[in-house]
């Protein structure tokens, strides 16, 4: 301890007296003045126990059990008796061997003898009694010598019970007065003939019985006594000294800076507390239990008394027992104070280790609320922001509550005179800091976001108000109007529409933009500007049309008759469904309302034939009317209302979405790979890998690999780099048309995918992945991603191009129209993976060009009268597959799997080459029937197409086909023309003019009716 009360300071980053690591140091331990004055009391208790009468030598005393066997010889003792003014008796009885006991064990026995009375008694001075009444003067000499030379302690009276045999006693007397000088005593010595003259100096109730007194004394109980009491007494010191290191321990003990440390240092405190305490117990013991043999040997006769050794060892025990059970007490009650201080200190230790836990918590929580966006550019954004907020806060709840009640664990622990107060409060005032910032700041986000919705909400019914207000403008036609009544009802519509302003409360925006402006963005508060102009440059055009009425309605004026737009849609209802076109039919009216100025300026693009009229109305609104000369001036008049920024907003949105879809999607095709993919090769798992799934991860996943490093590495960071010109994104389409077509390969194997997966999907293995990756969906869910995504990127460009004109429209058109021929070769590539029974190569065939069922009948110079009879009336089912080099007729089958969906498969039935195929595009009876003929009409195939479109298609197609094959015979007719021989180019010559053969390519002009009826295209490869 470097100073009284104050442990060793510590550093900010201090070593661990327990663990040795180095821990942050949250606060320093001082020892209360309490506890400080309880340790020094107990050390003082354990010193005076330490310093008894017994133990009171510097050195380590001499005790009965070191000189047990000289003790036992009996050649001197400490009977108990006392002389005048209570000297101690030292007796030396008859003992033949006196002369031969060693000068060491002779000094021994005397100094222990002399060292048991208390010093008040040894101070006094020791009567020696010795008795020599059956010895020689020569034993009476020799033990004068020795005991005047060897003596430790002070003498009053030297007694000598002369030899009772005459010769014997006479030379003692004459002895005696020779050499009385050379025994070198202060004390006088005094020669006794008999019992009665000792019994003249001793008083006979404090001799032994063998020298006439009657003192009970019994030497082997005296050195048991002897020996007990000493061993208590050493007992107590040592037990003494113990505590006293123990409490020194404690007080000088540094606390831990963690939990843990904290936790062992408390239970090796309490298990060595507990230890000592059974120490304390087998000492209390061993003394009150000699005590009782003390007490017992007193109460053996009401006329037994204990001499004074015995009195003084009954107090010595009791002393003891005393000073034992006083050291006891002083070490309690340092001991609950130091138990205190540690369970304190572990206290402290949790509260700082939850409040670091709990403030890291409100940290992140806190970043993460200061990160979220308080501006929403819609409606909607708001909506999800105020929804992410939401889920914030109750996310935060549980670390709110925690931090609350770790703060009210402070105040408790403040309350309870915690050592610690100082490190316990701040923490409080921090944790309670935290919440209210969050809380505040959440607050803050909530009303500044209610605020915006509430903005949002209002510049949206202000637009469609507008929008509406237009359409209503439009849609008045003004030959209508040029009469009374016709007037009055415009007029009523318009003052309606005027009054539902008023009950939409659109005023409203305004008074909130007043309001909250100081809270708004810029971005918010020119948005507001924005369709507050709108609102007031609409309703100056209704008040403008509202006074024109009025004037119709009053009086009768000349018809005008200017070019005015019929409605075609209504933003309140859904556009009608326009027709489909056909060569003949007339195109449909259509209408666009323009924003732009610059419009008018814009080139007409298209057909050259038709006619833009320009008409500016009131408003700064342009109105294009489109004629077709061709096709008897009809007229398409289109209406918008939506300005270049609004069509650049939603670009920027449909390109943000794509973007963040494919980053999602890129995403996904990682964790399977990562997940799954790659977890097969992991050996901890290999035990769960089913055995139908050996050697089978390219069938279950295909080229699943290929179509993530395509997207990782390739196409999502070029749909990136379009993020601020989403009007380039047809680029990136047509760019990897190409690579795109990957998926037609995973598609074809997307069937054999799904039968392994049935096979196996319920393993423990895909268990174990789907858990580690905490998916929701199991991997066949995720391994139908790739082909949802090549489904809809169509779909996205589709609404790319509706909001794009001029740079990259042509681009987005023809990106869409690449997707689409990708999706069609996917899908027809799915069905021609399940053709069974073609003997063939079918990538022999070339492209797979177009595929679907139609009914068939069969027509057929050759064969049975009555197989051709029923085959005229009976259709049959087929799918064909039109190649390149050869049209395939198959009969479709649907087989349930294992109570799965059918899985359909083709039979092939027959097959037709191409290269002698004839078409006959309209049979009789029937628009939908198309005939296929071959080899000169030996075969002919009555097709019949599910809807004209189809039959159309496949006409189209098929047409395509052969006129490829007619240009391909004529380049290389023309490569070999000189080498050719003539007979071949007369015949070709003979078969392009040949006008009445069914065989003819195409037939010459003005054909008869039943020739335009029965159009007919036949090519034959040379």
């Amino acid at each position: 301890m470097d100073a009284p009360g104050r442990l060793r300071g510590q550093s900010p980053l201090s070593r661990c007296p327990r663990c040795g690591k180095h821990r942050p140091a949250y606060s320093t331990v001082r020892i209360s003045t309490a506890e400080m004055e309880s340790f020094y009391h107990f050390l003082g208790v354990c010193q005076k126990t330490e310093s008894n009468e017994i133990m009171q030598q510097e050195i380590r005393p001499l005790l009965a059990v070191d000189i047990i066997e000289q003790l036992h010889r009996q050649f001197a003792l400490l009977s108990g008796g006392r002389g005048k003014e209570g000297a101690p008796i030292i007796i030396f009885p008859e003992f033949s061997g006196f002369s031969e006991v060693p000068e060491e064990d002779f000094l021994n026995v005397v100094t222990y003898l002399t060292s048991i009375p208390s010093l008040d008694a040894a101070s006094i001075g020791f009567i020696i009694i010795i008795d020599r009444r059956k010895d020689k003067w020569s034993s009476v000499k020799a033990s004068l010598s020795r005991i005047a030379g060897a003596f430790p302690g002070n003498l009053q009276l030297v007694l000598v019970m002369r030899p009772s045999r005459f010769f014997q006693r006479a030379m003692a007397d004459i002895g005696i007065r020779l050499h009385k000088d050379d025994f070198k005593m202060k004390v006088p010595i005094v020669m006794l003939n008999s019992l009665s003259d000792l019994h003249g100096y001793v008083d006979k109730g404090q001799l032994t019985r063998e020298l006439g007194g009657n003192l009970e004394y019994c030497h082997s109980q005296w050195i048991h006594h002897r020996t007990a009491i000493e061993n208590f007494a050493m007992t107590v010191k040592t037990t003494a000294q113990m505590l006293q290191k123990f409490g020194t321990d404690l007080a000088e003990t540094e606390l831990p800076n963690d939990v843990q440390c904290t936790k062992d240092l408390l239970t090796a405190h309490t298990d060595k507390h507990s230890n000592l305490k059974d120490e304390l117990k087998l000492a209390l013991k061993q003394g009150t239990t000699l005590f009782g043999c003390i007490k017992e040997q007193a109460a053996k006769s009401e006329s037994h008394r204990l001499n004074p050794d015995e009195i003084e060892n009954q107090t010595t025990v009791e002393r003891l027992l005393a000073q034992l059970d006083e050291t006891e007490n002083a070490f309690e009650q340092f001991w609950c104070k130091h138990h205190l201080k540690l369970e304190q200190c572990l206290q402290l230790r949790h509260f700082e280790q939850d409040f670091r836990e709990v403030k890291v918590s409100l940290d992140s929580l806190m970043d993460i609320l200061t990160s979220l966006s308080d501006i929403g550019d819609c409606v909607a954004r708001v909506e999800h922001l105020i929804n992410g907020l939401k889920t914030l806060e109750e996310k935060a709840l549980p670390t709110l509550e925690k931090a609350q009640l770790h703060a009210l664990h402070g105040d408790q622990l403040i309350q309870s005179d915690h050592y610690a107060v100082d490190s316990i409060r701040p923490k409080c005032v921090e944790l309670r800091r935290l919440c209210d910032d969050f809380s505040n700041e959440s607050k803050k986000k909530t009303d500044v976001l209610s605020k915006s919705l509430q903005i949002h909400m209002g510049i949206d019914k202000v637009n469609q108000w507008c929008e509406s207000g237009i359409y209503l403008l439009a849609s008045q036609a003004v030959d209508k109007c040029q009469s009374q009544e016709g007037a009055e009802s415009a007029l009523t519509d318009i003052e309606h529409f005027l009054e539902s302003a008023e009950k939409n409360q659109l005023t409203e925006l305004r008074n909130l933009h007043n309001q909250y402006e100081v809270v708004l963005s810029e971005d918010i508060r020119a948005n507001v500007l924005k369709a507050l102009k709108r609102l007031e440059d609409v309703q100056e055009m209704f008040q403008k049309r509202h006074v024109s009425l009025k004037r119709l309605s009053a009086k009768q004026t000349r018809p005008v008759q200017p070019v005015a737009p019929r409605p075609e849609s209504s933003p309140k209802r859904p556009a009608l469904k326009t027709p489909p076109r056909t060569p003949g039919s007339q195109q449909p009216l259509a209408r666009r309302v323009s924003d732009n100025s610059n419009s008018s300026r814009q080139p007409v693009e298209g057909d050259p034939s038709k006619k833009r009229i320009i008409r500016k109305a009131k408003g700064g609104i342009k109105i294009e009317v489109m004629h077709e000369e061709s096709q008897g001036g009809s007229t398409h008049v289109i209406v918008t209302n939506e300005t270049e920024e609004s069509l650049s907003n939603r670009r920027r949105h449909i390109m943000t979405e794509l973007i963040e879809t494919e980053r999602l999607y890129v995403e996904e095709l990682q964790s399977i790979m990562e997940g799954y993919f790659a977890e097969l090769d992991n050996s901890e798992l290999s035990h769960l890998i089913p055995p139908s799934l050996d050697n089978k991860r390219d069938v279950l996943f295909g080229n699943l690999p290929e179509i993530y490093e395509f997207h990782n590495r390739t196409f999502l960071r070029e749909l990136e780099n379009c993020a601020e010109k989403p009007e380039l994104v047809g680029t990136c389409f047509l760019k990897r048309k190409e690579e795109l077509q990957v998926y037609e390969k995973y598609c074809q194997n997307k069937p054999r995918s799904e039968v392994l997966w049935r096979q196996c999907g319920d393993s423990l293995f895909f268990q174990e992945c789907q858990k580690k990756l905490d998916h929701k969906l199991s991997l066949d869910a995720y391994l139908l991603k790739p082909v949802q995504r090549i489904t809809k990127y169509q779909l996205i460009v589709k609404e790319m191009l509706k909001c794009s004109k001029g740079e990259g429209t042509a681009e987005l058109e023809e990106a869409l129209s690449t997707m689409l021929d990708i999706i069609k070769s996917v899908n027809d590539s799915m069905h021609q993976i399940a053709i069974t029974g073609f003997e063939g190569n079918l990538s022999e065939l070339g492209k797979l060009l177009m595929q679907g069922s139609f009914n068939v009948w069969t027509d057929h110079k050759k064969g049975h009268s009555k197989v051709k009879d029923l085959a005229r009336f009976k259709p049959m089912q087929r799918h064909l597959f039109l190649y390149d080099k050869m049209m395939l007729f198959c009969k479709k089958r649907e087989e349930a799997t294992d109570g799965h969906d059918k899985t359909p498969s083709y039979s092939f039935k027959h097959s037709l080459k191409m290269s002698s195929v004839g078409i006959t595009e309209n049979v009789k009876g029937d628009i939908k029937k198309f005939e296929v003929w071959y080899n000169g009409r030996e075969e002919v195939y009555i097709i019949q197409a599910p809807s004209m479109d189809v039959k159309n298609l496949w006409v189209s197609e098929i047409r395509k086909v052969l006129t490829g094959q007619l240009e391909a015979c004529r380049e290389a007719s023309q490569l070999n023309i000189y080498g050719a021989p003539m007979r071949n180019v007369r015949k070709m010559a003979l078969r392009q003019s040949d006008s009445s053969s069914p065989e003819s390519g195409f037939r010459r002009a003005n054909p008869s009716p039943n020739m335009r009826q029965n159009r007919e295209v036949h090519l034959s490869m040379w």
